[in-house]
């Protein structure tokens, strides 16, 4: 099975593309004509993504091919035929049970771990147990190749990439704990971290081995659907005339392979994946950025409601008038029965799911929207219900506020006996965790600095021992990871405004189990749900939620955010709020 090509261009990139390649007359870039030698100068816009793309899906960066490679015979890099079996089936959530499932053979059965058997789009559309995907995979925690740690799952469940590179205020975060400052950050530990087999204190390997691929491939090996058979020692040249227009990398996309260091091409791949990764977006409006395909975004449309925060208007703000709009007497709303863009007027990906947003989905709305009179909910709201207090986390469009928060996900798996954590109820909160004066390199992820730190701290919980995962806490000054302590302490201190942040100390211990706030859109195509993937159905979700508002309340939550004590949710509020999140999918491709 071929994956197929899913680049994801904005409207006003794809246009300009076309003036491009309209310039050039056609994409052989063979011509001496003005147009074609303006292309070779100034490369495409967006080649970068297709170039990516491939480097993305590439199965022979991994540790495994490696090994492969070093086998006396096989130093031909491009035979990639290095047979890891963690990608020979791909690893799947079978609902109500903690025993994985599995589909196979996997579109890389054979060879080795590549970026996409983490972030999967339509590789197993048509699969018993497969289907669409936002750039996420389908198991409660990723698959990673074997080794001598005798780890086999990464400790969180695999995010959606789609969305993930968003702007906002104070700049960009990655991973679920916030470890990497930058998207080149991430995928350079991805290529030289443990996803793709190599442990702490084997980086340079990584990278010299990266560098050897790039070197010797001959454009023979190419899992997507882009043709010509070009090597990557060609591609990232941007000039060379036998580059098609539509793989012509612009200029600061470039490196010569022939003479570049390990280094400089390690840093030129990076570079272009992060490129891919940061196209990977939602539908949207060429003018204003607004999304466009869901049935949500569709009924704002069709009413005329705002799809947008005005200039200087917070995402908060935004969702609050939309709440007074929707909930004013006069509302006399036009609902949504059919997709606009089909001619049959379903979705495409989601055949369980008709396209529309009638009466279920605006009450689920209104819920969404809802907030408290003051935190804790009052008694009364309690009762009442119909308080989702969401917008204080996941305000309208983007629904995250790009913030951290502890949910109670990690508190609830590490005293769950019933999924075989080992732990009494309340053991999480009588948990010996260091403050920053105790806590030692050991406490902390493995890196490159301290080879055998013990991870006990950003862990899978297992019986009889403490391994939990703190999140955030790994990460707040941790002096191995430098780049994203200054962002990290301004989301920490903006909840101290307008008072004087607090000093370090007590910032750590506010970071307990908190990790990053998700996006909403498309839920049904990244389940398993939470960073635990323990969670999967939304109706789970919003018992989970129910239950740790009570905690939260009452004072049994360590460390809680503090928006959960204003959710004030019965039993009966469930379908309509399922309802409205299920509005927010949509075909993405």
């Amino acid at each position: 099975m071929r994956p197929s090509n899913h680049i994801h261009i904005q409207a006003s990139l794809s246009s300009l593309l076309f003036a491009m390649l309209a310039m050039a007359g056609c994409s052989g870039g063979g011509s001496s004509s003005g147009g074609a030698a303006t292309v070779q100068a100034t490369g495409t816009p967006g080649a970068e993504q297709a170039v990516g793309e491939r480097l993305f899906l590439d199965t022979r960066f991994a540790q495994a091919f490696k090994v492969f490679l070093d086998i006396p015979g096989n130093g031909n890099v491009n035979n990639p035929n290095a047979g890891d079996p963690v990608v020979d089936t791909v690893e799947t959530a079978v609902p109500g049970s903690a025993i994985p499932g599995s589909i196979n053979p996997s579109p890389f059965s054979g060879l080795s771990m590549n970026c996409r058997s983490c972030h999967f789009v339509d590789d197993l559309l048509t699969a018993p147990g497969g289907g669409m995907r936002t750039y996420a995979d389908f198991a409660r925690r990723s698959p990673i190749p074997a080794r001598t740690d005798g780890k086999t799952h990464t400790p969180r469940n695999s995010p959606a990439l789609v969305n993930s590179t968003l702007d906002r205020t104070g700049g960009v975060l990655f991973h679920l704990d916030t470890e990497f400052n930058s998207m080149e950050d991430l995928v350079a530990a991805t290529f030289t971290g443990r996803n793709y087999g190599w442990l702490p204190g084997e980086r340079d390997q990584a990278v010299a081995h990266l560098a050897r691929v790039i070197r010797g491939d001959d454009g023979s090996f190419n899992l997507t659907d882009q043709s010509g058979g070009l090597s990557y020692r060609i591609l990232f040249t941007g000039t060379n005339s036998a580059i098609p227009n539509d793989l012509r990398l612009p200029p600061q996309f470039r490196a010569f392979v022939g003479s570049g260091t390990d280094q400089e091409i390690f840093d030129a791949v990076v570079k272009v994946v992060a490129a891919y990764v940061n196209g990977l977006l939602f539908s949207q409006t060429e003018d204003s950025g607004a999304p466009i395909r869901s049935p949500f975004d569709i009924f704002l449309e069709a009413n005329g409601l705002p799809q947008r925060p005005n200039p200087n208007e917070t995402e908060l703000d935004y969702s609050r008038r939309l709440r007074t709009l929707v909930n004013a007497p006069g509302f006399s709303p036009q609902f949504v029965t059919s997709n606009p863009n089909r001619t049959d007027g379903q979705f495409q990906f989601h055949p369980s799911q008709n396209f529309e947003f009638g009466a279920a989905e605006l009450a689920g709305l209104k819920i969404f929207l809802a907030e408290p009179l003051t935190l804790p909910a009052s008694p009364g709201e309690l009762t009442a219900g119909t308080i989702g207090n969401c917008i204080s986390c996941h305000a309208a469009p983007n629904f995250t506020d790009f913030k951290l928060h502890n949910t109670g996900t990690t508190q609830q798996e590490f005293d769950d006996v019933a999924v075989g954590a080992g732990h009494a109820p309340g053991s999480f909160m009588a948990l010996s965790i260091p403050n920053l004066a105790a806590r030692t390199a050991n406490d902390l992820p493995a890196t490159e600095q301290h080879l055998t730190a013990s991870e006990r701290f950003r862990s899978i919980p297992s019986a009889g021992t403490t391994l939990t995962d703190l999140g955030v806490w790994n990460v707040f000054a941790n002096p191995d990871m430098p780049g994203p302590q200054a962002k990290i302490r301004a989301i920490l201190c903006d909840e101290h405004l307008p008072a004087a942040c607090p000093a370090d100390t007590t910032l750590l211990d506010e970071a307990i189990a908190r990790f990053k706030t998700p996006g909403l859109r498309d839920l049904s195509h990244s389940a398993p749900y939470m960073h635990t993937g323990r969670f999967d159905t939304l109706d789970d979700i919003l018992g989970f939620y129910r239950g740790v508002s009570a905690q939260a309340r009452a004072g049994s939550l360590r460390n809680g955010a503090s928006q959960l004590q204003g959710i004030a949710l019965t039993a009966g509020d469930t379908a309509s709020l399922v309802a409205f999140l299920k509005s927010l999918n949509e075909d993405y491709q």
